[in-house]
């Protein structure tokens, strides 16, 4: 195991895996995830909802919107229903590339590199704030004159500064072609116990990870024709029969397409 991976101080990317029923963690990790969701019950079904929001929104890209290529930035932990596998098991040769720039996640990434034999996997070492790196490196497996799905799938929280994480996000789509895609969603505070405990967790030496309101985030679209029903809380965005039935309002997010 590479030395940089400190395994007795609890990691975001391994407590979110650990709350989906993944086995990538550790004890640290999951004291850390207990005594999180002791305090705050519904995280777990949180977590739940936000994969599951990225299990929808890549089936409406590839089936409805035919998007044969993606880019998925700041990927964490392979667990259930990643990207390659919703897109590929209804378009077999579409093609996707993975960043991240987490040693944690290079340890996982055969797990993400698996592919049909028709499409393609791939999968970028760079920090996504490198915008270039991370474009050049995806060049290599898409095409970038083509449209392509970016999907940021709950991880800017962890960019504490706003001007940073809208910056991160217009520098890519303003490199992508019309008729690309953004999904992106963003946890918020359910309540002001939720807060609290995230507070509580951010002060512990773990990674942090800042909520932010709808009413802001929503400038991660601006400019972008937006998809039906808009930005909603994830298990409002066309849920299906597979989809949750809470009404807590922990995260947000929307599919709009790049003109």
């Amino acid at each position: 195991m590479p030395a940089q991976i400190d395994t007795s101080v609890a990691h975001s990317a391994r407590v979110w895996n650990y709350w989906l029923g993944g086995k990538d963690n550790f004890p640290a990790d999951r004291s850390a995830g207990d005594a999180y969701r002791e305090k705050y019950p519904l995280i777990e079904t949180f977590a739940k909802e936000s994969r599951d929001f990225l299990r929808r929104t890549v089936t409406h890209l590839a089936r409805d919107a035919g998007i044969r290529q993606f880019l998925d930035v700041g990927a964490g932990l392979p667990t259930a229903n990643n990207t390659h596998e919703v897109a590929q098991r209804i378009a077999p040769d579409a093609r996707i590339v993975y960043v991240d720039h987490d040693p944690l996640v290079l340890l996982h990434v055969h797990a993400l590199l698996t592919s049909t034999p028709e499409g393609a996997t791939a999968y970028v070492e760079a920090d996504m704030r490198d915008t270039e790196t991370v474009l050049t490196g995806a060049a290599k497996t898409l095409d970038l004159t083509q449209p392509v799905a970016l999907v940021i799938s709950d991880v800017l929280g962890h960019i504490v500064d706003w001007d940073d994480a809208l910056s991160l996000v217009r520098r890519l789509v303003d490199r992508l072609p019309s008729g690309s895609y953004l999904s992106l969603s963003h946890s918020t505070a359910s309540d002001e116990a939720h807060r609290a405990v995230q507070d509580e967790y951010n002060a512990s030496g773990a990674i942090p990870y800042i909520f932010r309101e709808p009413e802001t985030t929503i400038a991660f679209f601006d400019g972008l024709e937006m998809v039906e029903p808009g930005m909603v809380s994830w298990p409002n965005w066309r849920p299906d029969a597979n989809t949750g039935t809470t009404t807590a309002r922990a995260g947000w997010g929307a599919v709009a397409r790049i003109p």
